[in-house]
């Protein structure tokens, strides 16, 4: 054996483990399913909604949007507001939902695909009746958990850049006639798809891992995994209320905080990450 496995982490386990898992989730359809739907829905069908809506309302719809988005307009820097008051109302209206308001809401698709995986990764096992030859297994329990937390975070955050980048494209071009150019500000989306997304999609997955290795079964744990939207939720009310404004600065601070709640929740997860605990569920 390495001096590797030996002492710190078995590289070639813990990517095997991953693997396994990946394939697993791949021939699960109570899986798969949120991993397509919910990206679709929040990332494509919703903006798509929405600016078919103001542009089949008018400047009448436009106005009553922009009205009710008012608070976060008005909390705005100055010139940013003066760019949005050159557009008319339809593209000043969607350049504050889609381009504002929406941007915390791109956080629930990694949060969401690193919660299911995370859910299936010990509570699935459980129901498959597969985890007692996974625990008999020879790999370590820290290889066992860091290969199951690979399983779900690369996936995670993988699609959350895909489907970022995938609304950046759709909503560009389907706002084009009414914004007439590129209207998503790149010191909020850059730092929320590279920084903020695969952090908040590990501390997700952090507190998913620690529930589902202690329930018994993926609904369980999927569903007490779907506490941690609610920060982002709130995220979402506190722009549209002018309470927060995400810029640039916002972002560091949300990603850092992400960062060390996601450090935490893991270092918990492994340090009480035990075989013998989850052979008693059995």
């Amino acid at each position: 054996m390495s001096g590797s496995a030996r002492g710190g982490v078995d590289l070639r386990a813990v990517r095997a483990l991953a693997r396994r898992d990946v394939q697993v989730v791949l021939r699960t359809r109570a899986v798969v399913l949120p991993l397509i739907l919910v990206p679709a829905l929040i990332q494509v069908i919703i903006p798509l909604a929405l600016i078919a809506l103001v542009r089949f309302a008018g400047d009448g719809g436009a106005l009553d949007l922009a009205g009710d988005l008012e608070p976060l307009l008005a909390a705005l820097p100055d010139g940013v507001r003066a760019d949005l008051d050159r557009l008319d109302p339809s593209g000043r209206a969607l350049a504050l939902a889609l381009g504002r308001l929406f941007a915390p809401l791109m956080l629930i698709v990694p949060l969401m695909v690193a919660s299911v995986i995370a859910a299936d990764a010990f509570a699935g096992e459980k129901e498959r009746g597969t985890l007692e030859a996974l625990l008999h297994a020879p790999v370590r329990a820290r290889d066992l958990f860091l290969g199951k937390l690979l399983a779900a975070w690369v996936p995670a955050v993988a699609v959350g850049l895909a489907g970022t980048a995938a609304y950046a494209v759709v909503v560009t071009v389907a706002a084009w006639p009414l914004t007439g150019g590129p209207f998503l500000p790149a010191s909020v989306w850059l730092p929320l798809a590279l920084f903020v997304g695969p952090a908040v999609a590990l501390a997700g997955l952090g507190a998913t891992v620690v529930v589902s290795a202690r329930v018994r079964t993926f609904q369980e744990a999927y569903q007490l995994g779907g506490i941690v939207v609610l920060p982002v939720v709130g995220l979402v009310v506190a722009q549209a209320t002018g309470a927060a404004v995400l810029d640039a600065r916002a972002m560091l601070w949300i990603g850092a905080a992400a960062w060390t709640a996601a450090a935490a929740l893991l270092a918990f997860g492994l340090r009480t990450f035990h075989r013998e605990r989850l052979a008693l569920d059995l």
